[in-house]
């Protein structure tokens, strides 16, 4: 055995030493918020937080867990509360267009007070009007017109008669107006005289009348100007009433908002609008029929819907600027939206039911979205980039529910907002490489890491984060020791003996369980033996096809041997993830060599069972193969290589080292110990390369050789670099120190052989041959075989 390959036990894992704390519970540690090992991250959204420019949106990347999502809610928060709050909007009526609304701008917290005003100006005059109309002083001021009125055509009846008198008629005035009668002996004739006249005596009256008309046209006109002159005294009385009325209110909101142009302006309109449609506020069809009545009200109830003021943003409740979390990010919530009302098959709208998105109530602060949400609805990312560019947000409904529909075009709303969208590296990938106008308006990347360094000062802050969940999640305190596993198991989902995990929601959870551990035990701190029960009972609730697969490995259903020596056969390491859980699989791999000019056949390539990087492994053997022994003449075998039992896709390629040793094995025809499982990658120049799941792969390997038990020689190799990644569990140590289970780590294909097969690899000498006896020296012979049995047959 290489005793200078075997990994030292001390090696094994990096155990947490405790006597760094200066305290015996977290109950003694001050809590800390700021989020840990994330200096990169929080420095580039502070910065881009801070920055006020165009274009300066930040997209957070990083897995779930890292913090990312609470820590960007929290720093906005905390710049937020350093901005000022942002105005309000309303939606007002627009009496001069009315299918485009108006937005008004109002300081903070002016938007409900102008709503509930304007509308109890509108309800006072529904009230006031009528009752104005109804006066004594009005009804005076109505009979002095009409008493001028008849006085003056008093007078014009009777200059007209003096003239009508020489053609036989008489005027007379009732309530049609004005009527010419006939005179008979000086007096109107009669009904029963008019139907006795002859023809001759009507065409004759016809003449005169005919002839009177001409002579009287100017009379007549003045008559005419006199009914122009009523109908207009009387308009500008009613004007004049209800400009009275009205003004008495709406020159006390023009007074208090006169600051405000737009406001100032809109109640001007609203003035005359008011005044033009006075009909509407004296309205009243308390007689009609039932039906008459409802579809009455109901049209006139329309009508006054364009005095009401839609509250469309109100920050009177707001302190700074808002921090506005969408989760459902779809077109209509994120943009807003018009709403409609079906009435009898068709459509309606008003200004008062344009609805706001969340870019309305975060404007002025800070939007946060999550991508995958924005991306996957349909209309909602584009949406989002052109208010982004054009710093305004236009309202319009991109599908309407039925042809038959009004439509509105509101007025837009200017824009100033910051977004946070939180992803990850994949989506960030392609939106920069694929999107142009992303890399124009989110010019800033927050990248959140899953690791941090494992140094003193990391490890206290870890303590301190735990100190404030068991504060504000009341929680028991833990103990030092306690602590000192719960920075183990970080370093252990870091798979890295220098780091510390940054999936701070896999932490939390084990707080909680440990926790419960400590309450089920009746204690009343949370020590070592609670977190360490907590992971066992977490991996025992995931790990039951882990148990599944170890029994057929126990009973023999899966071939793996654990003991004996075997050409061509070797164990490989793979990991097996069933969500929550990881593990190791081991699996046997098998090479077969013969004459033959096809060169290494992977069998899982050929039936589609293989990745393309597990692919590129096995392409790799060929080249050390004619690296090593085919310099000077042509590499001359076929060989086949598999993946026994196994039946899923494979992909990877950290068995590529495993595969050399079976093939070398297979050309040597020197057994291999199958007491050693092996994982590592390998490169065209024999050099082993690290991988990825040591630690599960290792304690896979184990479990398999505890339960066929240990007959002496069990291990595993590794690559030399994954000695930092060792963080093996407590039991797999024990066993290490023990001398029942071995683990070696090496840096070349020549270390490993030797220590699968007991034989030296051998060095090449000044005449390119190997050492007699050699593992190299056998490959070599072998390959020579073939070659000139290839010749031999050629």
């Amino acid at each position: 055995m290489r005793k200078d390959l075997v990994v030292p036990v001390e090696n094994l894992k990096n155990s947490c030493d405790i006597s760094i704390f200066q305290f015996e519970t977290t109950e003694e540690v001050p809590p800390i918020k700021e989020i840990i090992g994330q200096e990169r991250a929080t420095k580039a959204l502070k910065f881009g937080l801070s920055v006020k420019k165009k274009g300066y949106n930040i997209f957070v990347t990083g897995i779930t867990g890292t913090g990312r999502n609470s820590y960007s809610y929290s720093v906005a928060k905390d710049f937020a509360k350093r901005k000022s709050t942002p105005d309000d909007w309303c939606y007002v009526y627009n009496f001069k267009k009315p299918e485009s609304p108006k937005a008004i701008r109002l300081k903070a917290g002016q938007g409900i007070a102008f709503k509930r005003e304007v509308e109890n100006v509108i309800s006072k005059l529904r009230v006031d009007i009528p009752k104005v109309f109804s006066s004594r002083e009005y009804e005076d001021k109505k009979n002095l017109i009409y008493h001028n009125y008849q006085k003056k055509v008093e007078e014009i009846i009777d200059e007209l008669n003096i003239i009508a008198k020489d053609y036989g008629f008489v005027f007379k005035q009732n309530e049609n107006g004005l009527i010419s009668i006939p005179l008979v002996d000086g007096r109107p004739i009669s009904e029963e005289e008019l139907e006795n006249i002859s023809e001759d005596e009507i065409n004759k009256m016809r003449e005169n009348s005919s002839k009177l008309s001409a002579e009287a046209y100017d009379i007549f006109n003045k008559f005419r100007k006199l009914d122009e002159q009523l109908r207009d005294r009387l308009k500008q009385l009613n004007e004049k009433v209800t400009f009275d009325a009205v003004d008495f209110y709406l020159d006390q909101l023009i007074k208090r908002y006169k600051d405000n142009e737009e406001i100032e302006k809109f109640l001007n309109e609203m003035e005359d609008d008011i005044i033009k449609n006075l009909n509407q506020f004296l309205d009243r069809e308390e007689n009609s029929k039932l039906n008459e009545v409802i579809g009455k009200l109901s049209k006139h109830e329309d009508f006054f819907k364009r005095y009401e003021i839609n509250l469309f943003i109100d920050n009177s409740n707001c302190q700074g600027a808002p921090v506005i979390r969408e989760v459902n990010p779809n077109y209509y919530n994120l943009l807003g939206k018009i709403e409609y009302v079906n009435e009898s098959g068709v459509l309606k709208t008003d200004h008062t039911r344009i609805k706001p998105g969340a870019i309305h109530e975060a404007n002025g602060g800070y939007l946060i979205v999550q991508a995958k949400d924005i991306l996957t609805n349909p209309f909602a990312w584009d949406g989002l980039k052109r208010a982004l560019i054009s710093r305004e947000i236009k309202i319009e409904n991109i599908i309407k529910g039925s042809v038959v529909a009004e439509t509105l075009k509101p007025e837009p709303i200017p824009l100033d907002v910051k977004v946070i969208v939180i992803g990850d590296y994949y989506t960030y990938q392609l939106l920069y490489d694929y999107d142009d106008d992303f890399k124009k308006l989110f010019k800033i990347r927050a990248d959140f890491d899953i690791e941090m360094e494992r140094n003193e000062e990391n490890i206290r802050k870890i303590a301190s984060f735990i100190a404030l969940h068991c504060k504000e999640e009341n929680l028991r305190h833990f103990h030092k020791s306690a602590v000192g596993k719960v920075i183990e198991y970080c370093s252990r989902l870091a798979e890295d003996q220098r780091k510390l995990s940054a999936r701070f929601n896999e932490i939390v959870e084990l707080l909680y369980e440990a926790d419960a551990w400590a309450d089920a035990m009746g204690d009343s701190i949370v020590t070592a033996e609670h977190v360490v029960k907590a992971i066992e009972e977490k991996i025992y609730r995931n790990n039951k096809y882990e148990e599944k697969l170890q029994e057929l490995f126990k009973d023999g259903t899966l071939l793996i041997e654990t003991s004996g020596w075997k050409v061509g056969e070797i164990n490989g390491l793979a990991v097996m993830d069933s969500g929550q859980y990881s593990f190791g699989r081991p699996n046997k791999i098998t090479v077969s060599t013969f004459v033959g000019k096809e060169g290494i056949i992977n069998i899982e390539r050929e039936v589609q069972k293989s990745g393309s990087i597990h692919d590129k492994g096995v392409l790799i053997l060929s080249g050390y193969l004619g690296e090593k022994y085919a310099r000077e003449k042509p590499l001359s075998l076929t060989a086949s290589i598999t993946f026994e039992q196994s039946y899923e896709f494979i992909d990877g390629d950290s068995a590529s080292s495993t595969e050399l040793y079976a093939l070398l094995s297979s050309l040597s025809d020197l057994p291999i110990n199958q007491a050693i499982a092996v994982t590592g990658s390998v490169n065209q120049k024999g050099i082993v390369q690290p991988i990825g799941g040591v630690n599960e792969k290792i304690e896979g390997f184990y479990k398999v050789c505890k339960s066929k038990g240990f007959k002496g020689g069990e291990g595993v190799i590794i690559p030399y670099q994954n000695i930092r990644n060792l963080m093996l569990s407590d039991e797999v140590i024990q066993a290490v120190e023990e001398g029942k289970f071995t683990i070696y780590a090496v840096k070349t294909i020549e270390e490993g052989i030797e220590i699968l097969t007991g034989v030296p690899a051998g060095e090449m000498d000044d005449k390119g041959r190997y050492p007699v006896g050699t593992v190299n020296y056998l490959v070599q012979k072998k390959l020579d075989k073939y070659a000139n049995i290839n010749r031999e047959y050629d």
